[in-house]
Order: C-alpha cells, then sequence, then structure tokens
C-alpha cells in the first residue's frame, strides 16, 4: 500500500493565555505542535505499513508549518509533503480541501489517506470527507479500530449508539478517533535520521487551483476564550450519604443528568 497521512501543525493550546478584560487570546508566547488527533493518524499508519508499503504525509499551513518536518518525520513516514502559503492564515475546510486534493492529484495516487478525527484548534471534521468527494475515493470516519488481512483492510467504526464494521476493499478515505491508539515518543536515533528523510515543498501555484477554490465561504471574525462562572455549591452534612444525594439531586436540577 501506499498511505499518506494528513496532519496540521496547530498552536499549542496550553500556551494561549486569555486576557480576562476582552476574553481575547495572547498567542505571543505560544509554541507550535502537531494536532493531537494527527498524531494518532500518523501511529495509525505506521502499525499498518509493513516493509512492502510507503508512508508519506502532507500538510498545508503558512511559513512556520516547515518547522513541523522534522518532527513528522522522526515518527517514522519516509517522506513528507508540505504547501507553504500565508493564505494558510485565512484559508476555511472548503479551501483546505481543495488545496490538499490537488496536492494528492499531483503526488498520488494513494491506496488509503489517513485523517484525524479534527483538529485540535477549529476541530471541524470535515476534512476527511470532502477529501473522499474531491478524489472520488470511499469516505470511513470515526474509525477506532483497523487491520489489515488478504482482502484488505477491516475497520470498527464508533458512532453514537453502537460499533460498525466494515471492509474496505480498495482507495479510501478514513479518520480516526484518538482511543485508536497512543501515539509514542520519537527516540533520539529517530529524530536524528528524519534529518536525512525527503521533504518535498509543493507550490500552490503549481496545483491549477482556480480563485474560487482559494476563496473561503466562512469567514472567521474573532475568537475568544470562555470563562466558566462556577456556584461553588458545598455540601457539609455530617451523613456522606446525606451530601451524595443533594449533589445529585443539584446535578440533574441543572440537567447535566
Amino acid at each position: 500500500m501506499k498511505i499518506l497521512v494528513c496532519y496540521k501543525w496547530v498552536l499549542d493550546e496550553q500556551d494561549i493565555k486569555i486576557v480576562l478584560e476582552d476574553l481575547s487570546l495572547d498567542s505571543s508566547r505560544v509554541k507550535y505542535k502537531i494536532s493531537d488527533y494527527d498524531k494518532n493518524a500518523i501511529e495509525t499508519a505506521m502499525s499498518l505499513a509493513t516493509n512492502e508499503d510507503s508512508v508519506e504525509t502532507l500538510t498545508f499551513g503558512n511559513l512556520a508549518v516547515k518547522k513541523s518536518l522534522k518532527d513528522v518525520l522522526s515518527r517514522g513516514p519516509a517522506k513528507a509533503n508540505y504547501i507553504m502559503d500565508n493564505c494558510f492564515d485565512t484559508a476555511d475546510v472548503f479551501v483546505t480541501a481543495n488545496i490538499l486534493a490537488a496536492a494528492v492529484k499531483k503526488e498520488g495516487p494513494y491506496d488509503l489517506i489517513i485523517c484525524g478525527e479534527g483538529s485540535s484548534d477549529t476541530y471541524n471534521q470535515q476534512i476527511a470527507s470532502r477529501l473522499a468527494v474531491l478524489l472520488n475515493m470511499a469516505s470511513v470516519t470515526f474509525v477506532k479500530k483497523i487491520t489489515k488481512n488478504d482482502s484488505g483492510l477491516m475497520a470498527v467504526r464508533k458512532l453514537d449508539d453502537c460499533t460498525e464494521e466494515i471492509m474496505i476493499g480498495g482507495p479510501a478515505v478514513i479518520s480516526i478517533v484518538p482511543e485508536i491508539n497512543k501515539p509514542r515518543i520519537p527516540t533520539l536515533k529517530e529524530v536524528l535520521s528524519a534529518a536525512r528523510k525527503p521533504s518535498i515543498e509543493l507550490k500552490l501555484s503549481d496545483l491549477a487551483l482556480s480563485a474560487e477554490d482559494l476563496t473561503p465561504k466562512t469567514v472567521r471574525i474573532c475568537t475568544k476564550g470562555f470563562v466558566m462562572n462556577r456556584k461553588n455549591m458545598i455540601y457539609k452534612d455530617s451523613d456522606a450519604a446525606v451530601n451524595v444525594r443533594a449533589f445529585v439531586a443539584a446535578l440533574k436540577q441543572e440537567g447535566v443528568i
């Protein structure tokens, strides 16, 4: 198989500060990372790949995305493809999917494209499905387990009230949920070897996209933090059972349970 993993280079949410005066986000000291969901996708690809298979990655980002290459290659893939353009800062899922699909058509074909369930910044959960439509490939979303056998790939999907088993016999785009695995931390040897692996920049101007393809359908006006005002209710009865009943009753009254 020729496997491709799509990932996103995002702000590390742990470094973001909320300005209490207007709830704006202070990202002046924020570092970047591979989206946590995409780390699961990379780990999934490496667990599926055998010596006969190849694993590549693809990402679209602004000028900061180049810093992601060493990290992603240290996690096992043999090659990293990236599109670097400042239009990323205003791109929505429509534009992002168009760009990624055009890059896949240029570098592919691929037997399997793996995406995270969503990105850890905007979490739109749309890229995998949009790619499948644009590339005319099968779509399998919310995969919690995937294995390979002689007939193809067997996937288990996580649905609201059940699980679903699906046999994938041809090219497909899948999205995986975080519980599928626990991503490994690259070793020092893997980090050093990443520098010897190829990383290919794909120019946006070479992807044959129209102005309409690159025009966002949605525009983000602003992003603000959320501050929760807690009721700070304390139950002090000497009988623990009474406190538990009062606590449960309060949760029911609030509609939590």
